[in-house]
């Protein structure tokens, strides 16, 4: 589809080919919908092929655009799904704008499902409990491919695989990600009055599609798949099940343990958003924990092997199903727990608080509900348990293996001072001291390496600072630091990341100071550019995607960290929340930042917003274009004013307006030696001067500038210049 979020009224509309070799679809008033990006192209003609395919080609037949580049929730036979191309579902089944799901090939190589909703991103397929290969696919690869052939099987270069149950030649199919978050394979049926019949689709559960319910909702089947609401909550919009289940009582931290009560909700999970998890638990003891911890919402037994308490502080992708042994309590005020045990309606959603004779009516229609319920699941259990037992023995794995429940922030947990203590032995080795602290490499006893910050000059107290770090734990973004647990134990505050192997950026970035020529090759423009990009997503996702809406507020080299690969990882997102500002000895501003890289505003004392970081951002970007500080600056005329980055913008203004060719290569880091994209380099100059522009209404938001560096990040092209350098 060409528009499929703005469509075009039926009458008056049109799909004209200029002669300037542009396709453009327009509305009824003349508006421009649409458009190819062929303008100046020699575009003789437009032509529909066999294949589904709608080309423009010129005079030698060549082809110039193709719709098969621009995928929307379909990919036909012959059509390609690479690095930066994705299927994006529909909102409904006869509503064509975009939707939450996703099909799209990860940092990792990997293709997967995504669930990218208005409060959660969530991957759910293949699936999140297995690593890479349990799911028997790889991602040792560096091709990013995948292809529907005339067979009728879809193949990736991670070895995904769906097969179509009808497999031969002379079929039409296609492969479609629905907008119920399933990907299906397709096959037209002319014997069938020419429908269309699905041939394969992964997953094969519909219920283990995350986000399909909203929040609080549940998924079950009946045995079609089918969204309810558990007990004490109500359906939030019945046409739409994204929006899930609101709750018809206020949330109270007050005296829960007299407050509040359980319902237990048998065969039922809620995947992902763990407070933390507990091995070898009582139940007591699991119950006890969520019902004296504010942010706990519910917790979920399992028995499986050994007993595991997890505790949810939000209720996502929820799921029920007779082969799930374990049970989901829900945390609800006393007054809503009218019965000890429920299990998941049939219709649309459950309403509570109603009289004992009613629910002793309910309980008895349930008791039968249950009883065919469980005799269906028994038989499903024996089916799925000889089939896996088939399949372990086949390929002589061990009987007892198990997928095991992890969720994305599953081992993010509550650490003592002593185990901290322990495993940084005694903070012996310092990685690095900022204005909030300082950080040690450590190692826990389940053998992870990780970075522990030590703040100082925190107010918060216990409940108060585990509100905040549970909030940032849900974050999780490739180029965010992981944040894996924390201490709040006495006056000791310290939070526990993921240990990132390459440092921060600034010790690469500025290696060259004092005619070390080192980084020359080692900051090379291509994990330039990866580092620019990288970082830009991970404060997109921070201003525009994650649960909570963080504003970062000290965006500098010295934040973004490289792992092995040289993939950015911001850390210290956060922090603004927990600092103390304006403590003794504190190299924070008012609220938070460093000098050098803070917008005008907060001199200005006008509202923080993420305009901030987007200036904050700008200087980082073009630091890494010039390859030194143009964050420095120097005392002029008794006040302190940022000098090298006023005279770079100036002097960079100057030649464009000038229309000097060779601005660019003047503005790129000299220990290149001319070695670099020049396309990529004006595109980052650009982007950073707009992002450090003092009228912040005019920065760009930090959305628009990944899509701004994405556009150029498929040139390969390094050009070089000789104009400062001779060849060696």
């Amino acid at each position: 589809m060409a528009n499929r979020d703005r469509p075009v009224h039926s009458r008056g509309s049109r799909v004209s080919l200029h002669r300037d070799g542009t396709m453009e679809l327009t509305d009824f008033d003349g508006s421009t919908v649409w458009s190819t990006n062929t303008t100046g192209t020699m575009v003789n003609k437009a032509e529909l092929l066999d294949t589904g395919n709608l080309v423009l080609r010129d005079q030698d037949d060549k082809i110039l655009w193709q719709s098969f580049d621009f995928p929307t929730d379909t990919l036909l036979p012959s059509q390609l799904l690479t690095k930066n191309k994705k299927l994006i579902s529909s909102m409904g089944n006869t509503t064509y704008t975009s939707g939450y799901f996703s099909l799209l090939f990860d940092n990792d190589n990997v293709l997967r499902l995504l669930y990218d909703g208005p409060e959660i991103s969530s991957l759910y397929w293949p699936n999140p409990d297995k690593t890479v290969f349990q799911n028997g696919r790889t991602n040792y690869n560096s091709s990013r491919t995948a292809v529907l052939d005339e067979m009728g099987i879809f193949s990736s270069s991670d070895r995904t695989k769906l097969v179509a149950t009808d497999m031969g030649l002379g079929i039409k199919r296609r492969l479609t990600l629905d907008y119920d978050g399933n990907l299906r394979l397709y096959s037209l049926r002319e014997s069938s009055n020419g429908s269309w019949v699905i041939s394969s689709q992964a997953p094969q559960q519909q219920c283990k599609v995350h986000g399909l319910c909203g929040r609080n909702g549940i998924c079950h089947y009946t045995p079609e798949p089918k969204c309810s609401c558990p007990a004490g909550y109500n359906v939030s919009d019945p046409s739409n099940w994204n929006k899930g289940c609101k709750p018809l009582f206020n949330p109270t931290c007050c005296d829960q343990t007299q407050a509040s009560g359980f319902v237990a909700l048998p065969h039922t999970d809620f995947y992902g958003y763990d407070l933390d998890y507990i091995q070898s638990s009582t139940f007591e003891s699991c119950k006890s924990l969520c019902l004296n911890n504010c942010s706990c919402e519910a917790f979920v037994y399992r028995l499986t092997g050994e007993a595991t308490c997890y505790l949810k502080s939000d209720l996502f992708n929820g799921y029920h199903a007779p082969s799930f042994l374990g049970t989901a309590y829900l945390k609800l005020p006393r007054s809503f727990v009218t019965v000890e045990t429920m299990d998941i309606p049939k219709g649309s959603d459950l309403i509570c608080g109603f009289s004992k004779a009613e629910a002793k009516r309910r309980r008895t229609e349930w008791i039968y509900l249950y009883s065919f319920v469980s005799a269906i699941g028994v038989v499903e259990v024996l089916l799925f348990a000889l089939g896996w037992w088939c399949l372990f023995r086949r390929h002589r794995m061990p009987p007892s293996m198990e997928d095991g429940y992890r969720t994305i922030s599953s081992r993010f947990r509550k650490f003592t001072y002593a185990e901290l203590k322990k495993a940084t032995n005694t903070f012996k080795e310092e990685l690095g001291r900022g204005g909030s602290g300082a950080v040690y490499k450590g190692t826990l006893d389940d053998n992870r390496v990780v970075a522990v910050k030590k703040l100082g000059d925190i107010i918060q107290g216990e409940e108060e600072f585990w509100a905040e770090v549970s909030t940032f734990a849900r974050v999780n973004h490739i180029n965010l630091v992981r944040m894996w647990g924390f201490c709040s134990e006495k006056t000791h505050r310290l939070l526990i990341y993921q240990y990132v192997e390459n440092g921060s950026l600034d010790k690469h970035l500025f290696i060259n100071a004092g005619n070390n020529k080192r980084g020359a090759s080692f900051m090379n423009w291509a994990r330039r550019f990866k580092i620019a990009l990288g970082t830009a997503k991970g404060l997109a996702y921070l201003h525009h995607e994650c649960l909570e809406w963080v504003i970062h507020c000290d965006v500098k080299p010295e934040n973004i960290l490289l792992d092995s690969d040289f993939e950015p990882k911001i850390s210290d997102f956060g922090l603004a929340k927990l600092s103390q500002r304006g403590g003794p000895g504190s190299k924070f501003s008012r609220v938070r930042g460093t000098k050098g890289y803070m917008g005008p505003e907060w001199a200005l004392n006008l509202p923080i917003t993420a305009k901030i970081d987007v200036y904050s951002y700008g200087v980082v970007l073009l630091e890494i274009v010039k390859g030194n500080r143009l964050s420095d600056f120097v005392v002029m005329d008794g006040q302190e004013e940022v000098a090298k980055l006023k005279n770079f913008l100036a002097a960079v203004k100057t030649k464009i307006e000038h229309e000097e060719d060779s601005w660019v290569e003047d503005m790129v880091d000299p220990a290149l030696k001319g070695q670099f994209n020049w396309n990529q380099a004006m595109t980052m100059v650009k982007i950073g001067i707009s992002c450090v522009d003092e009228d912040r209404s005019k920065r760009p938001t930090m959305d628009a500038v990944v899509q701004a560096l994405l556009e150029c990040d498929d040139d390969p092209n390094i050009y070089t210049s000789n104009m400062f350098y001779d060849a060696e």
